[in-house]
């Protein structure tokens, strides 16, 4: 398997942590210029307690997380119409949300990113979070989304 490239990478980092943006912007309700503000200046690319934060595609990670804010009422729209019956998108857990939000939201408005692409990145970032049975619903939701709005 080949390695993923510096841009693959720097997408990758973007995701992971467009992710926790928004997961934060659900627990505390920051404004999205105070959280991106706070993400460029202090964990983009930094070492916190340790971790090193890999270098993010910055302009990548804005777009998810402005689009994820602008369009969250008809991403929520788009999961929800997939849950299984009997579910409802108050039911998820909110780093889940901010999950599938992120991915839908590629899905819905970044062409430009392959479908596959997409999904194995966001189950990627899940695995991050939770076990398999978890990235395995990201991937069958977000397969799901996939099919209406990139039909």
């Amino acid at each position: 398997m080949a390695k993923p490239n510096a841009r693959s990478r720097s997408r990758s980092a973007a995701r992971l942590a467009a992710v926790q943006a928004l997961y934060q912007r659900e627990m505390e309700d920051t404004p999205v210029p105070q959280l991106l503000h706070e993400f460029h200046h202090h964990r983009l690319g930094e070492t916190i307690d340790g971790d090193e934060y890999a270098e993010a595609e910055v302009d990548f990670f804005d777009d998810v997380v402005k689009g994820v804010a602008a369009r969250a009422d008809e991403l929520d729209g788009l999961i929800a119409a997939k849950l299984a019956k009997g579910w409802s998108l108050a039911r998820l857990d909110k780093p889940m949300k901010a999950i599938l939000r992120a991915g839908t939201y590629e899905l819905a408005a970044r062409a430009d990113v392959p479908v596959a692409s997409v999904i194995s990145e966001y189950v990627d970032v899940a695995k991050a979070f939770y076990d398999a049975r978890e990235s395995g619903f990201v991937n069958g939701l977000l397969d799901a989304i996939a099919k209406d709005v990139r039909a």
